[in-house]
């Protein structure tokens, strides 16, 4: 199956694109394609990952499918669907101000 998956501020520069289309296996879930993306863009892991695992409660990273924020699906466990597209958004961290 096919999956778009679009790269947002520091991740699109480490791809090297905007946007992508995958062929994946049926059944994959979204930590599934985390780690192909992860192994494909290795320089793109530590941006995705901490501590060894996908970053699944840090707010400095967002993984939209089809628009809905995974948190409010099944997260890391949400199932794609072919045509999906999953979006990587990474949030700068804010600086604050004195």
């Amino acid at each position: 199956m096919i999956v778009k998956v679009r790269f947002y501020t520091t991740l699109r520069e480490l791809a090297g694109s905007r946007e992508e289309e995958l062929t994946i296996k049926e059944d994959l879930i979204l930590a599934d394609l985390i780690e192909v993306i992860a192994s494909k863009y290795e320089k793109a892991r530590k941006y995705l990952y901490q501590n060894g695992e996908v970053r699944k409660t840090d707010p400095s990273i967002y993984f939209l499918i089809n628009g809905r924020n995974s948190r409010s699906l099944s997260g890391l466990n949400t199932k794609l669907r072919d045509n999906d597209v999953v979006e990587i958004i990474p949030v700068p961290p804010m600086v604050g101000g004195g």
